[in-house]
């Protein structure tokens, strides 16, 4: 019989990418991490990783036992939140930005939602304003995105630089007015770059509308336009324009999470618990 320890010690080393990030994460020492591992190992009687000095990938043996593993897990949950807690029926509605859709976190949820049997989550991606927007008109129970020099309520979770994102190697000079790839209305990023341009009496242009991040990053890695951008969006080509440009500072964008008035008090307080914990991985 194998340990449910070992093995979602063994989950986590896989899924953090590493036994650090899986020791931080099941509050253990890396030396224990590694014990755990060692054991299951012993147990199964052949390597699970092929580790190299920088990272770590399964064998066949423990690609066999992982998709096991993830199955027992999802069962001790199941069986756990069945005998411990009364049973939670419905639908819960979140609202996600879309630079927090990863899939480290939504895997969380999913696990969250199957220690629930009666839940079911149902996720809306979208720039934050119109999230905040359908969550008061009763459309979603759970909003999480960023806001800008806002005093609007709800759980901070992080606040990183807005910055404006350039590509690394331009391909033409800047030209005036200056050329922004923006997102639509309402958004917090396009409202504080537009406000702060307009105080420091830059004139501006949009040269592409954007409905994506993945097409604000083509706009700036081409060279059409420069853009604001949370400081963690930075890919490969893409950097900070300098201050030498004469751009003004931005705020920080500010990710919170804001739940409805009507929310169930304890989805809420378990969702909260996953979002703090995956912010708290994502900010090291």
């Amino acid at each position: 019989m194998f340990d449910p320890l070992l093995l979602k010690t063994f989950v986590a080393v896989v899924e953090e990418q590493g036994f650090g990030r899986a020791a931080e994460k099941l509050h253990l020492t890396q030396p224990a991490v590694s014990g755990h591992l060692r054991r299951l190992e012993e147990q199964v009687g052949k390597p699970l990783l092929k580790r190299t000095t920088r990272s770590q990938e399964l064998t066949l043996e423990g690609d066999r036992l992982m998709r096991h593993a993830r199955i027992i897990l999802a069962l001790n949950r199941e069986a756990w939140a069945e005998m411990t807690r009364a049973p939670f029926q419905g639908r819960i509605r979140v609202g996600l930005a879309e630079d927090l859709v990863e899939t480290r976190l939504l895997r969380e949820l999913q696990n969250l939602a199957l220690g629930y049997p009666g839940m079911e989550i149902e996720f809306q991606i979208n720039i934050p304003g119109t999230l905040v927007g359908l969550m008061k008109q009763g459309e979603l129970d759970l909003v999480v995105g960023s806001l800008c020099e806002t005093d609007s309520s709800g759980i901070l979770l992080w606040s990183e630089p807005l910055i404006w994102a350039t590509a690394a190697q331009p391909l033409t000079p800047i030209s005036e007015p200056l050329p922004l790839a923006l997102f639509p209305e309402p958004c917090a990023y396009r409202e504080a770059a537009l406000l702060h341009l307009a105080h420091a009496g830059i004139a501006q242009r949009t040269s592409m509308l954007c409905t994506s991040t993945n097409a604000l990053r083509s706009a700036v890695l081409s060279g059409i336009a420069i853009a604001p951008m949370p400081l963690s969006q930075l890919v490969a080509g893409i950097s900070v324009l300098s201050a030498e440009y004469g751009l003004p500072p931005l705020p920080n964008a500010e990710f919170r999470l804001f739940s409805a008035p009507d929310a169930d008090p304890e989805i809420v307080t378990a969702l909260t618990k996953v979002f703090l914990e995956y912010c708290s991985m994502r900010r090291q």
